[in-house]
């Protein structure tokens, strides 16, 4: 008898311990499939399928465009793969994302779609626009630590510079702009790294000597500042004056705002310099008394010529202020035949150049005004709550310095909601990453439950 329940209770430990070696086992793997899903969503957005163009082909929106599917599917896969390993264990998380404005926007994102004047364009280029969404909206989630976060996000980082810098040294011809591209030779020498332009690299890069400075102060004293100065150097190079300049500047009003503790004081601090920002540009072609204010100014608000391309999106807008013209279908086409003599260039540019005002094109003025409460206002808040409970400050000020750039960028560059362009991927990243902060304690390290 005695030796008969020592043998059941050798067999039911051993048991114990297989059940165990695959419960670890499955984690171990879920853990890193977590993590390849985060590292390989940032690549996708960051390098993309189709790293290096070559612009001096005159038909490289042809190949790019030609390349859609492949685009289409990798974004699909890894949205869906992010959704399935964040149902179960980060349900509660998924369900703070339900809420009514969220509800709004994706109705009105619908209904818009109905009307759009390029129904199939816009249905299209929306799938895509969710699936990155969704990627930015689930990346805090996949790693299951902040500190396998730190490592995914610099890890990408790191990847993105070596591929950059090897781009200038080794093919020069496809990692900077020449005298040779079909369009823009003037921009000859400025770097571009693996983007297709250097308006998208330089404030990728000030995201990334961002995140270089988080990671430098969360105790990766090499990785971090490698990745900052490599980024900040890459940012001088590109030649994009809006971005560096903005770099310093938003960092500097970001470091203003942690230390304020007032909530409106923050958004006196983050809101006034954007409203009239605003104002001086776009505000210039509706307002006469602004124009004349911008005309008197020592520098040129219209940011070379811009100003004809606003009175061109602002007239667009008054056709159809309701319902707009349509998701990312306006510029392609809606526009032909809808210029003035003398602005017949306005319907070549590839958006309005102010994200606002380009969102009031596209979704029309609800729409603007939804994507204003949510990506624009709410984040602050969310930031305060962020510090009112102590959760990962370090973290919450990366994510408050990203969203303040993306908010300044917008001034003179189209990005919010713009499909997989990384500028926006990455401040819906930030944006989700607050919203998140606000509501849940983040695990710091080694711990397999959230």
């Amino acid at each position: 008898m005695d030796r008969s329940a020592a043998d059941i209770t050798d067999v039911e430990a051993r048991s114990l311990g297989h059940a165990l070696r695959d419960m670890l086992a499955r984690f171990n793997v879920v853990t890193a499939a977590r993590c390849l899903v985060a590292v390989a969503a940032l690549l996708l957005v960051l390098i993309t399928l189709d790293p290096f163009a070559d612009l001096r082909n005159p038909d490289v929106a042809a190949v790019v465009s030609g390349r859609l599917a492949s685009t289409y599917i990798s974004f699909g896969l890894l949205a869906a793969a992010a959704v399935l390993l964040t149902f179960t264990t980060d349900a509660p998380s998924l369900r703070s994302l339900v809420t009514p404005l969220h509800l709004c926007l994706a109705g009105w994102m619908l209904i818009n779609l109905a009307f759009s004047e390029s129904r199939e364009i816009s249905i299209q280029r929306f799938v895509l626009a969710a699936s990155a969404t969704t990627l930015a909206v689930l990346l805090p989630l996949l790693p299951p630590t902040q500190r396998s976060f730190n490592l995914c996000l610099g890890g990408a980082a790191l990847v993105l510079l070596m591929t950059c810098y090897l781009g200038i040294v080794l093919a020069p011809h496809y990692a900077t702009h020449t005298a040779l591209d079909i369009t823009e030779p003037q921009l000859a020498g400025d770097w571009r790294g693996s983007f297709s332009h250097k308006n998208i690299a330089s404030p990728v890069m000030s995201i990334l000597v961002y995140t270089g400075i988080y990671l430098s102060a969360v105790g990766s004293f090499v990785l971090g500042p490698a990745i900052a100065l490599l980024a900040g150097i890459f940012l001088i190079f590109t030649g994009g004056k809006t971005s560096t300049v903005l770099c310093l500047a938003i960092y500097a009003l970001a470091s203003l705002v942690y230390v304020t503790r007032s909530l409106w004081l923050k958004r006196i601090i983050c809101f006034a310099p954007l409203i009239v920002m605003n104002l001086l540009t776009v505000g210039s072609v509706v307002s006469p008394v602004l124009g004349s204010i911008t005309r008197a100014l020592p520098i040129d608000p219209s940011f070379t010529g811009r100003a004809e391309v606003w009175e061109f999106a602002v007239a667009a807008v008054a056709e159809k202020p309701i319902t707009g013209h349509g998701y990312a279908a306006f510029w392609d086409g809606a526009a032909e035949g809808k210029t003035v003599q003398g602005s017949e260039w306005a319907v070549t540019a590839a958006h309005s150049h102010n994200s606002y005002l380009d969102l009031a094109v596209t979704i029309g003025l609800p729409g603007l005004l939804l994507v204003i409460l949510i990506f624009v206002l709410a984040p602050l808040r969310n930031f305060q709550e962020v510090q009112a409970h102590n959760r990962s400050n370090a973290l919450g000020k990366l994510f408050l310095t990203i969203w303040l750039f993306g908010l300044y960028f917008g001034v003179t560059e189209t990005f919010l909601v713009e499909r997989q362009n990384p500028v926006w991927f990455m401040f819906a990243l930030a944006v989700a990453g607050l919203h998140f902060l606000a509501r849940f304690q983040c695990v710091a390290q080694e711990e397999p439950d959230r």
